[in-house]
């Protein structure tokens, strides 16, 4: 996607723009109550044509827990809202990204993603894989450690957000992250025990077999980093992250980037 300037118009027909204010406003009425969501899409839809939201509490160090769904289609409802939320959130760059202390705010995929994610198997897996090809997202501090995101979805329908779509959603973060702090302070319950250390799910893959520095390398790559973005996130050579490559990958007894995602995914399983 390209770019965008400050400077970029936006067009939003009046009509839009009274049903936004209408919805965003039902959603401020009913703040402390779970139906505060369901008005937040409502208004976030008369904005852009998002094709499936999921909003989520998200919590360093533990598994994000969903809130509310809107639009998921049901053939893959299992993958997202079973498989995601048990194991594929260990992948995922916006969880990862929160968990490295991501700022509050509005994100698209891109202004995350590692260089080589689109390539990857998670990418083709749990994004191409459920009908998405591109996720936006807005994240709003909540107090206590705790984050509530919004993501939307797009990839079923063959389109993508236009450049003045997207420029539009980071205009409203500001009204969206203040109903998300207010419906967090009344609505949100007390959160569930967490599935344990997201950390701790890295630092377990492989470690019979592995050195220290091979499961971090291991952990870029499934992550969809390049040898040259793991050297730079590491602080060592591409040589030196593609020696260690070569070596966990003997280890495992693997010889591509698919084996080790299929070897991850069945030991979250296991686990």
């Amino acid at each position: 996607m390209s770019q965008l300037s400050l400077d970029t118009p936006v067009t939003l027909s009046f009509a839009a723009l009274q049903q936004w204010h209408a919805a965003l406003q039902n959603a401020f009425a009913h703040s402390e109550s779970q139906d505060a969501l369901v008005h937040l899409a409502a208004a976030i839809g008369q904005l852009v044509a998002v094709e499936s939201m999921m909003i989520s509490l998200e919590r360093q160090g533990q598994a994000p827990q969903l809130l509310y769904q809107q639009g998921i289609p049901e053939q893959h409802r299992d993958a997202i809202l079973n498989r995601y939320f048990a194991a594929g959130y260990l992948l995922d760059p916006f969880c990862l990204a929160v968990e490295s202390g991501l700022a509050q705010g509005f994100y698209h995929l891109e202004d995350i993603a590692p260089d080589h994610f689109f390539d990857s198997d998670y990418y083709k897996t749990y994004y191409l894989g459920t009908g998405c090809s591109e996720d936006s997202y807005f994240i709003a501090d909540v107090g206590d450690g705790r984050k509530l995101s919004l993501s939307l979805f797009q990839g079923c329908s063959g389109t993508r957000l236009g450049v003045e779509q997207v420029h539009l959603l980071r205009a409203v973060e500001p009204m969206v992250r203040e109903l998300l702090v207010r419906f967090a302070r009344h609505g949100l319950a007390p959160a569930s025990t967490g599935h344990g250390s997201i950390q701790a799910a890295f630092d377990s893959f492989g470690c019979q077999l592995l050195t220290d520095r091979e499961r971090e390398v291991a952990h870029m790559i499934l992550r969809g980093h390049s040898a040259k973005s793991t050297a730079s996130e590491l602080g060592i050579s591409p040589e030196t992250v593609r020696m260690h490559r070569k070596n966990l990958y003997q280890k495992l007894e693997i010889n591509s980037q698919s084996e080790l995602f299929a070897r991850f995914i069945d030991w979250l399983r296991q686990g």
